[in-house]
């Protein structure tokens, strides 16, 4: 018995070790130059983009055994990023982490932005979403929604909202929001979420729309106040805050961080990457650190993700259009 028994040990190590041996070597033939995969993120080191690229990034890194490395090439709300990947040779394996002001708000709006969101790139997977939040801050004398609405019917002139960035979907976001008050909406463009963080806190601007991650800590702390939410439902990282749904205004608004490979990178390549990334992101400790930086995963296929993309395209091509905005 102890021999049948060592016998059969032996077998699974074999198989195990041979499974391996086979996934080293298809992860080896994804790139057969073993060049280093790159992740080109569109944004400042530091950023909520930059943190997710290296959550990434390192868990990839783990599961493929080859260096996976992060390159920050900002400029242009993310632009520059995208017109360097879409020219890559297929020798240079690289992926792009980009979010709805590259891939959806910049063809709408720019004659020429340098590249075609769906001709020149192929989606890998959606790693995470974000809602925002709609903030005022603590020297604006309203606590809830129905009162922000009807202090600014009473106080247009006040109806200045901060945006992290013109063209971004902050920026249309309140737009909508001014639709719903039936106000007037002035949109002050900021360069980031750190200065109009600062610009709400200091009062220089009464009423800020942003992703919420960068509103919570300040919230909490009675810096400024968050009255409502923009997703389906409310937040795991703010379950005290309503959704704008839940206050009477038909408004539903989520951004996203999804990767992309240049039309160059072959389809099985593109397809092998994907369920690496998938399996990066049902990781536990990814999920725990994503959490941490309050962002929320997702685990998305490469099919999923091109039917996201087409959807939230559909949504916000009109709004984008109606706007008229250009920059």
């Amino acid at each position: 018995m102890q021999r049948r028994t060592l016998v059969r040990m032996l077998a699974c190590a074999g198989m195990a070790a041979a499974a391996a041996s086979a996934q080293a070597r298809a992860e080896e033939a994804l790139f057969p130059n073993k060049a280093p995969l790159r992740i080109v993120v569109g944004y400042p080191p530091g950023g909520a983009t930059d943190r997710v690229a290296r959550i990434v990034a390192d868990k990839l890194q783990a599961r493929m055994g080859s260096p996976v490395i992060v390159e920050n090439k900002p400029g242009a709300g993310g632009r520059l990023s995208a017109q360097q990947v879409k020219n890559l040779p297929a020798s240079q394996p690289t992926l792009l982490l980009a979010n709805p002001a590259a891939m959806v708000v910049a063809p709408l709006v720019f004659a020429d932005s340098g590249y075609d969101p769906e001709k020149d790139f192929r989606p890998v997977s959606e790693v995470n979403r974000y809602e925002f939040g709609l903030a005022v801050a603590s020297a604006v004398p309203v606590k809830q929604l129905s009162h922000l609405f009807a202090w600014l019917k009473a106080n247009p002139q006040q109806a200045n909202f901060g945006v992290p960035a013109t063209g971004s979907l902050p920026h249309f976001f309140a737009l909508m929001l001014g639709e719903a008050a039936k106000v007037p909406v002035e949109v002050v463009g900021y360069k980031g979420s750190g200065p109009l963080l600062t610009d709400l806190m200091g009062g220089q601007v009464p009423i800020a729309v942003d992703t919420l991650d960068t509103q919570i800590a300040q919230h909490e702390a009675g810096k400024l106040r968050v009255l409502a939410t923009s997703g389906e439902k409310r937040s795991p990282m703010a379950p005290g805050i309503p959704t704008l749904r839940e206050l009477g205004v038909d408004l539903v608004g989520t951004g996203w961080n999804t990767l992309f490979a240049p039309q160059s990178m072959a389809p099985a390549t593109v397809q092998r990457l994907s369920q690496l990334v998938q399996e990066v992101m049902k990781d536990a400790d990814t999920q725990q650190k994503f959490v941490a930086s309050n962002l929320v995963p997702v685990v998305s296929s490469a099919e999923e993700t091109a039917r996201m993309l087409r959807a939230y395209r559909a949504q916000w091509a009109p709004v984008v259009q109606r706007s008229g905005f250009k920059p």
